[in-house]
């Protein structure tokens, strides 16, 4: 079988889309399928297009123009033309689109000409968001509704798909390599060049208070941190907390440009003993490591699918404070395995991450909870074979 992977997104680009895009691709080709992954890209100018091969998956990047309203349909038509000749050349059995919006459209109307079936995976964001937009309202239509199959990842996101259109749709959770993502010992090395040496016990002035420093708590958030992933909120709860004992704030991955991060700076500056750190992009083989450093794990999401940095966090028996929403509800047992607070409330959050910080048996108990729960529910051979169960009912 011939599967071609349509995403807006694939690595080395940032996000849980392009995770989770190469997961599947990987996944497929492990088992020996043979994968085409079409992804556009801002590293190419319009209209050019390169294919390398990339841990066995053959990939095609093209130059887009999303990033202008007015010439983002070239970038469609150019996607739809780039299928049609692959197509022409060696041609596949399937199309399947991670995302709703563009690529969900691409790939439905391509298979509708091409004559092959069409598979659509809702992610999160495109029905968080994408669908709201006028531009792209009747792309996600004609996809949920002329797709031969439509898959999500999260309970959630069925419910808000079929608000649009209700239609069957399929729920393949993501999943988590708990070989990889696994607990081990601090890093120290990493600890040390990030500046996180642990602290002597002693006494320091803090807005007037002389308060007791303990060992240096590290509270991290893992991805690109935006205002969607509770930015405000995270921040707002992290100086609640270094007012009263040391932290600091790691954020591993990026933040992303223009408000977001001036709100960053903005902190910074208000807030002159506050620590926080950020990596910049961190490939997915390096983050055991940075996990490893990290005492309590924050995701205080405004809106997401199903965050594959908590999966993550929890495989590598990490304590976990998110918020319950989206595909989030489907993975945090609140007490359990996790523990859940409420969207943008940053005074519960800095309460429950003081909890957490001040119990540390509390907090290596819901780590293990947390990675027996995604070694059981979360298997990488799990999401795989749900997926070929969608091909094998197209008759393939």
């Amino acid at each position: 079988m011939k599967i071609a992977l349509l995403t807006e997104k694939y690595t080395p680009d940032i996000g849980g889309l392009a995770i989770s895009s190469e997961r599947l691709a990987c996944l497929l080709t492990s088992a020996g399928y043979e994968v085409r992954v079409f992804s556009p890209t801002f590293s190419l100018p319009p209209s050019e297009q390169r294919t390398l091969p990339s841990s066995g998956v053959v990939v095609t990047r093209f130059g887009t123009r999303f990033d202008t309203r007015k010439r983002a349909d070239d970038t469609l038509v150019d996607w739809l033309d780039l299928i049609t000749e692959e197509h022409a050349r060696e041609p596949f059995d399937i199309l399947h689109a991670y995302f709703l919006t563009q690529a969900g459209f691409i790939a439905t109307l391509a298979g509708r000409y091409l004559n092959i079936p069409s598979v659509v995976s809702i992610r999160g964001n495109d029905v968080d968001r994408a669908a709201f937009d006028p531009a792209r309202f009747s792309h996600t239509m004609f996809a949920l509704q002329n797709a031969n199959v439509v898959t999500a990842n999260a309970k959630e996101s069925i419910r808000k798909a079929k608000a649009f259109f209700d239609r069957e749709i399929i729920l393949i959770p993501n999943s988590v390599d708990t070989n990889h993502f696994k607990p081990m010992g601090k890093n120290l090395a990493l600890l040390e060049s990030l500046g996180l040496e642990r602290k002597r016990k002693e006494e320091r002035s803090v807005s007037g208070k002389w308060i007791v420093e303990s060992d240096e708590a590290v509270i991290g958030f893992v991805g690109e941190l935006r205002e969607k992933k509770g930015l405000k909120t995270l921040l707002s709860a992290y100086a609640q907390i270094n007012a009263k004992r040391l932290s600091t704030l790691l954020i591993v991955g990026e933040v992303r440009h223009g408000e977001d991060s001036q709100t960053v700076e903005e902190m910074r500056a208000s807030n002159p003993e506050s620590k926080i750190i950020v990596t910049g992009y961190v490939s997915p083989s390096d983050l055991p490591a940075y996990y490893s450093l990290i005492d309590v794990f924050v995701h205080p999401s405004i809106h997401d699918g199903m965050p594959n940095a908590i999966l993550e966090a929890m495989a590598c028996e990490k304590a976990i404070i998110a918020t319950p929403v989206g595909g989030i509800k489907d993975i945090v047992e609140n007490g359990k395995n996790g523990m859940l607070v409420s969207v943008n409330d940053a005074n519960a959050l800095a309460e429950k991450i003081l909890e957490l910080l001040d119990d540390r048996e509390k907090c290596e108990s819901l780590g293990k909870s947390a990675r027996e729960f995604v070694m059981s529910k979360f298997k990488p051979e799990a999401e795989l074979m749900a997926n070929l169960e969608v091909y094998r009912k197209l008759g393939l």
